[in-house]
């Protein structure tokens, strides 16, 4: 099995077990991306052949055309009161439950609808387990266009390497949902994500970032057995 198909069955496995622990009724905050996509087109599933009703919040256009597509109804945080359940992917995890989220560029409707959620369910691969948070992946951070150069240069000044995220099938810098630029920062070491992530926000200009700090309140790891079979790992 390669390294993408193993993933994907492990990512799957996961998405499936976020979507068993979502009831009739329920107020659904849908996340973004490859592995919040398959709960979503699961979640579906049970909406058509279950009879399953649920509203669901999604926090992209992307999760909105996902959730439409396949039955699901979706409204705004204009409309509900609360936010029963979150499922949303994320780029790491460290043991913790603390994230790095935002390579989808979402992480700030992310934050606003995982954060109202009475339970917010993340759900992983275990390739996104990680010791200490900016192994893998930089810390995204989305910022108004016109402060970028000021920004970038308070960034540098923090000890971090940024880099203003490219368009891969377009010209130009990728733009979020709320029309503002993201920026991927390289860390030498996170010892504190939490004042990270505050750090962060005081600089004028930053929208959010995409550390995710004490907002998870179940960590779901697709893994493999000693046979070589999907299962479960849990972390609340």
């Amino acid at each position: 099995m390669g390294k993408i198909d193993r993933e994907k069955r492990l990512k799957e496995r996961a998405a499936l077990e976020a979507v068993k622990m979502i009831r009739d009724g329920a107020i659904v905050g849908l996340g973004t991306g490859s592995t919040a996509a398959l709960a979503i087109a699961e979640l579906g599933r049970r909406v058509r052949e279950d009879g399953l009703e649920i509203i669901g919040i999604p926090t992209s256009y992307q999760a909105a055309m996902i959730a439409r597509a396949n039955g699901i109804v979706t409204r705004t945080l204009d409309d509900v009161s609360k936010i029963d359940i979150a499922v949303d992917g994320a780029d790491e995890v460290d043991s913790e439950k603390n994230l790095i989220k935002g390579g989808g560029g979402a992480h700030t409707r992310e934050k606003v609808v995982d954060g109202l959620a009475d339970q917010f369910v993340v759900v992983v691969d275990d390739s996104k387990l990680v010791e200490r948070l900016g192994e893998k992946f930089p810390v995204p951070v989305e910022v108004l266009p016109f402060a970028i150069g000021p920004v970038m240069k308070k960034l540098r000044g923090m000890g971090g390497n940024p880099a203003l995220r490219m368009g891969v099938k377009k010209d130009g810098p990728v733009i979020s949902d709320q029309g503002n630029m993201l920026i991927d920062v390289r860390f030498p070491e996170i010892e504190d994500p939490a004042a990270l992530e505050r750090n962060l926000n005081d600089i004028p200009g930053v929208v959010e970032n995409g550390l995710f700090v004490g907002l998870a309140h179940v960590i779901l790891i697709g893994t493999m057995d000693q046979r070589g079979g999907a299962i479960i790992r849990r972390i609340d």
